[in-house]
């Protein structure tokens, strides 16, 4: 079944609306008007009735009574012609009428249309509802005065059902005529209301793949604000998220290259190599550019989840001084495999930061084996993690070539490698340094070593509030 659209729905619930508020108003407003109708009605009955009473009273009783005895004067009710109907309107005489009795209940003066009612009970006065012949009444009587005089005036309810039809045409034709009226304005305004929503859909519509503009629309109501401010920051992650990938796939197709070409070549030499001396020297070569392959898988792999670190998780409390003795750890095979001389400094209490375990562990790692890539045989690195203030700092120094001052803000390209740099280096481990730095509002400076030669990283980042002051101990 498909679904109502909004313009629909809002109509209908507009027209709802007003349906339930003017429907009860317009059925009270019609009882009203035929309970005052009823009243006045009545009013004017008595009133007739009375009136009656005072003409008689006042000379008329004589003129009745001084007639031939038993003769009842009877008023007739004259039946206009077709042409008086058709210049003056109907009559409505026969739905109205009157009748006086004496004190003995003798008729003395009635109407031809109420001739054959018999005259009222002793206790019959006030208004009540008789049913003669066809029609129903309202009779009002009168109680008997001095003389004995009972006065009843009668209306046919025909006259109150034509005020009653009357009503109903006056309280529901207008309605019924114009609720359709009513339901096209609506429908436009509805359509006119809704028109920012249309221009939303046009301008999503026209809107390229890759797009960088904002999305933006012309005195959009309040309410459509939030969602086209939610949808450009949509876009926004959205187009970072595709741009990360853009960029890992080309740095993928980039580094992958050179050391899937390399493997290759090797297997081919070993194969067609005619003494096992030459294929297992080709074969040490595949396993080497194997080993390349993997190193340089990771390092991208490991810099893709720094750049998504920040969106898949909250910051946690991180003790550095773990992340650090975990790191050495891992790297004691590496360590131990060099020609050079490791010292760690590490304090003796814990220097919590908030962050990310991951970014910080690969933030060490890289700027060790960095330093371990630059240093010669017999050389020095010290790693150093202490306090100053309020901040950790963390303290990589060796004795390497170094790097020129003018070149340092290169290093932290992707993939840029200095010439002095030996190893299976390709040129990201400074860029994933400074990454991570990002991701934790750290600091980072290139300067010269205090060994004399060689370079000297310092990284410093806001240390988490409550954190106390340590004393470092050398490891």
């Amino acid at each position: 079944m498909r679904a109502a659209s909004l313009r629909e729905r809002l109509r209908w619930l507009i027209l709802g609306v007003i349906a339930v508020v003017l429907l009860p108003l317009g059925v009270y407003s019609f009882r009203r008007t035929v309970h005052e109708v009823g009243e006045l009605s009545d009013g004017r009955l008595a009133q007739s009735a009375r009136t009656l009473q005072v003409l008689i009273e006042n000379g008329g009783l004589s003129a009745l009574q001084g007639g031939e005895a038993g003769r009842v004067v009877v008023v007739p009710i004259a039946a206009k012609s077709v042409q008086e109907r058709v210049l003056h309107g109907e009559t409505n005489e026969s739905e109205v009428g009157f009748q006086v009795f004496d004190r003995h209940a003798q008729p003395l003066l009635v109407t031809a249309n109420l001739s054959a009612l018999p005259p009222p009970a002793a206790d019959g006065g006030g208004f009540r509802d008789l049913q003669i012949g066809h029609y129903r009444w309202r009779v009002f009587t009168l109680p008997p005065n001095a003389d004995g005089i009972v006065i009843r005036a009668a209306e046919r309810y025909d006259s109150r059902s034509d005020i009653t039809v009357a009503l109903w045409l006056e309280h529901a034709l207008p309605p019924l005529v114009a609720l359709p009226v009513l339901a096209l304005l609506v429908g436009w305004a509805v359509r006119r209301g809704l028109r920012p929503l249309d221009v939303l859909a046009e301008r999503l519509t026209a809107r390229q793949p890759g797009s960088h503009d904002t999305l933006e629309i012309a005195q959009a109501p309040r309410e459509l604000e939030p969602v086209v401010t939610a949808l450009n920051e949509q876009f926004a992650r959205l187009e970072d998220a595709l741009e990360r990938e853009r960029r890992f796939s080309a740095d993928v197709a980039h580094e992958l290259r050179t050391p899937l070409a390399s493997t290759m070549i090797n297997l081919e030499n070993a194969e067609a190599s005619r003494s096992t001396g030459e294929a297992d020297v080709a074969l040490a070569g595949a396993r080497q550019s194997l080993a390349a392959l993997a190193r340089r898988v990771e390092q991208l792999l490991s810099l893709a989840r720094l750049e998504t670190s920040s969106r898949v998780g909250h910051r946690a409390e991180i003790d550095l001084v773990d992340v650090a003795t975990t790191v050495i750890e891992e790297l004691s095979t590496v360590i131990g495999d060099t020609d050079v001389e490791l010292d760690v400094a590490l304090p003796a209490e814990r220097l919590p930061v908030s962050g990310y375990e991951v970014a910080l562990a690969a933030l060490l790692r890289n700027l060790l084996e960095n330093a371990l890539r630059h240093v010669p045989a017999g050389g020095r690195v010290q790693l150093s993690v202490g306090r100053e203030r309020d901040q950790a700092v963390i303290d990589v120094i060796d004795n390497g070539e170094g790097i020129p001052p003018e070149r340092r803000d290169a290093v932290f390209a992707r993939f840029h490698r200095e010439a002095s740099s030996r190893g299976e280096g390709y040129g990201l481990g400074l860029s994933i340094v400074q990454r991570a730095a990002q991701l934790h509002d750290a600091s980072i400076e290139l300067l010269d070593s205090p060994f004399g030669q060689g370079l000297r990283v310092r990284v410093c980042m806001p240390l988490q509030d409550g954190a106390q002051a340590v004393v470092p101990d050398s490891v």
